[in-house]
């Protein structure tokens, strides 16, 4: 399936980092079909990724673009960020819309979704550029990636993105090339190199909270300990737990010294934001009345069942709320950039996550100096070693050292549960839970920036703008399924016109064909069915989701003729 025909490409000049023109240099000089990048979060892989889409595409005239999201919320923020660069995608195709309009560049979906309509998607993606955002989620469970396979093997191009590095944990990511279990990127950018960099990530610090923690074990035990004792891995989880419980006061310390930090970050820059990262919806809820009582300011909540979780992050990420509380919803690609305190208030321990966490805080943002993060965690010796292997690459990076590399490779084990045993855990009961010590000095580094790395504004350090082809679609009517083609005089998209994206202008068109519908229905006493096949017909089209914006405003022009002499 492809576009019927293109236009030349109308030259677009984009700014791209040193890294992002390295990466599409190496992309563009390997003929295989499958691509791996891993660069660090807030690095600009989708500006990589949508660049390299948009010369793919202006090469090969007709190709399709399919992007894959591991979450819903990041299928809206990767069709907005298409837009820049001139290309229309739809994140809301799903597979009973049939083919996909011949207006459209292409769709964003999800690896949940790919499970569902595997079939449905090859179709759409034969012969197309894929982009995979987050590729280890196809590993998450057997069928996404057997899904993955079946949706995607007949594309041309598939260029997979991770933010963090990883290992094969009990099956091969599709489409990845693996050395001794290990996925081996194809083009590879590190925190520490972004941070050597200047004007790309932040340096994140670590203020890591010790506590005494007592609890009753699930066999009935009264268990008391700090994070510096050793403990086998079934008690280091209840400890964890407990610190962590709304009913003790390590927490609500933790969340005052976090609260004052943000206070301070926020004199110098106005609109820094904080986010906690919870448990579970309950905890989230419980964190939030908590900062309300102690600090009267009640923080947005974004939970994964609530479905207005994205519009809430979306209303976040645009304006100067403190506080964000959040359970899974913001762990990985979703930008907001003015994140600038994190709280790690959660009981999953895998490196893999902890990155992905980490990732929120480091994204920079242009005209605010030296902008420092901090990631306020648990003392937990599991938390405490991923950290360090984070500072250590930030402290390469902060002295310029030579021999700086990212040489610690996280392993993308299966969360890790509290408590094993769903029965046994109504027995576990928490004591109590206090801070020791203040937060105030995370490391040795943490009041020290390596002098010339971070200027008031080192943005001017990225490399030179480049053209990158534009994308005008001439959009030739479809055949019809007896052959032949519609009338009608040929029409160019080539951007954003008349107010709206493309697909906001069909979603305006699309509810006015509806009303128009209802009308005729009343007005001519036919069925809604009948209706809609007869304006179908009209306008020369299978279904409404498959039309184009010309086939749109042609149904609405031929249903108010009809109108008019029902």
């Amino acid at each position: 399936m492809s576009i019927s025909a293109a236009t030349a490409p109308r030259p677009t000049r984009i700014r791209l980092r040193p890294w992002q023109r390295d990466a599409l240099d190496a992309l563009a000089t390997t003929d295989r079909a499958d691509f791996l990048t891993v660069a660090t979060p807030g690095a600009g892989k989708t500006t990589f990724a949508l660049t390299a889409a948009v010369q793919d595409l202006a090469e090969h005239p007709g190709r399709r673009l399919v992007v894959v999201a591991p979450t819903q919320h990041l299928k809206h923020q990767w069709a907005d960020a298409a837009l820049a660069f001139g290309l229309h995608l739809e994140p809301k195709w799903s597979a009973r819309d049939g083919s996909l309009p011949a207006d459209m560049h292409g769709v964003v979906t999800t690896y949940q979704q790919v499970a569902t309509s595997a079939r449905a998607l090859a179709a759409v993606a034969r012969e197309a550029f894929v982009v995979f955002d987050e590729i280890h989620h196809a590993g998450d469970d057997r069928t996404w990636g057997e899904s993955v396979l079946t949706a995607f093997g007949g594309a041309a191009r598939r260029l997979s993105l991770s933010g963090t590095p990883f290992r094969s944990d009990t099956s091969a990511i599709p489409f990845v090339d693996y050395h001794l279990e290990e996925a081996r990127a194809d083009y590879e950018y590190g925190y520490g190199e972004a941070l050597a960099d200047g004007g790309v990530v932040r340096p994140v610090y670590f203020p890591r909270i010790n506590g005494f923690m007592e609890w009753v074990a699930p066999d009935g035990q009264v268990v008391s300990s700090t994070f510096d004792d050793e403990l086998p891995r079934e008690l280091a989880n209840q400890r964890l737990r407990t610190a962590l419980s709304l009913e003790g006061e390590w927490l609500p310390t933790v969340l005052d010294q976090a609260h004052e930090r943000l206070r301070d970050l926020r004199r110098s820059h106005s609109e820094a934001g904080g986010l906690i990262i919870a448990t579970d919806q309950a905890h989230a809820q419980g964190i939030a009345d908590l900062l309300e009582r102690r600090h009267r300011v009640r923080p947005v909540v974004a939970v994964s069942d609530d479905p207005t979780a994205s519009e809430r992050i979306a209303r976040f990420a645009e304006g100067d709320d403190p506080w964000i509380v959040a359970v899974r919803m913001v762990s990985e690609g979703v930008d907001v950039p003015r994140l600038r305190i994190a709280v790690f208030a959660t009981t999953t321990t895998t490196e893999l996550f902890f990155r992905q966490a980490v990732g929120r805080v480091v994204r920079w943002t242009r005209g605010v100096p030296r902008q420092k993060a901090y990631f306020f965690v648990p003392d937990d010796p599991r938390l405490r070693l991923h950290a360090a292997n984070i500072t250590e690459a930030r402290r390469h990076s902060l002295r310029r050292r030579a021999d700086r590399t990212e040489d610690d490779l996280p392993t993308a084990e299966p969360d890790e549960p509290v408590l094993d045993d769903e029965e046994q855990m109504s027995l576990f009961s928490v004591i109590g839970a206090v801070s020791l010590g203040e937060a105030g000095a995370p490391d040795a580094d943490t009041e020290r920036d390596a002098g010339g790395v971070f200027g008031d504004d080192p943005d001017g350090e990225l490399g030179e703008p480049i053209d990158v082809p534009g994308l005008d679609l001439v959009l030739l009517p479809p055949p019809l399924p007896g052959g032949g083609r519609v009338g009608g005089s040929v029409g160019t998209i080539t951007g954003i016109e008349g107010g709206g994206s493309l697909r906001q202008r069909k979603l305006v068109l699309r509810d006015a064909n509806a009303d128009l519908a209802r009308e005729l229905v009343h007005a001519t006493g036919w069925s809604h069915p009948q209706v809609n096949a007869e304006l179908n017909r009209l306008a020369g089209i299978r279904r409404i989701s498959e039309a184009t914006l010309e086939q749109l405003e042609q149904r609405l022009t031929a249903g108010r003729r009809w109108l008019r002499t029902a």
